[in-house]
C-alpha cells in the first residue's frame, strides 16, 4: 500500500491520504447528515446519489437497484440499507 501524502483542503484541515481522491475527509465527516436515509450510507456511496441528484426517497424509487449500482462510488453493501429505508416509507427499487 502506498504510503500517505500529507495534504491540506481549501477549508485548511490537514490530512493524510494515499489515494489520489481529493476528497477531505475532515469537510465529508462535517457534511454528512445527521438524520434521514442519507445518513446511513458510507461517504462514496451518499456522494453517488447526491451526484445523481437523488436526495429524498421518492426520487430514489424512481431508479431500479441495477441502475443505482452502476453509479461510480456506490456499492451492493449500501442496497440493503437503502432498500429498508424505501421500505419503510411505503416504496420500492423501480421494478
Amino acid at each position: 500500500m502506498p504510503s500517505a501524502n500529507k495534504r491540506v483542503c481549501d477549508r485548511g484541515h490537514t490530512y493524510y491520504k494515499s489515494s489520489d481522491c481529493p476528497t477531505c475527509p475532515i469537510c465529508e465527516n462535517e457534511r454528512k447528515p445527521d438524520r434521514g436515509f442519507l445518513s446511513v450510507l458510507s461517504a462514496p456511496a451518499r456522494r453517488a446519489l447526491e451526484n445523481n441528484g437523488i436526495t429524498s426517497l421518492q426520487t430514489l424509487s424512481t431508479y431500479s437497484e441495477k441502475e443505482v449500482l452502476t453509479f461510480h462510488g456506490m456499492g451492493p453493501s449500501s442496497i440493503p440499507k437503502l432498500k429498508e429505508a424505501l421500505k419503510d416509507r411505503g416504496l420500492s427499487f423501480k421494478s
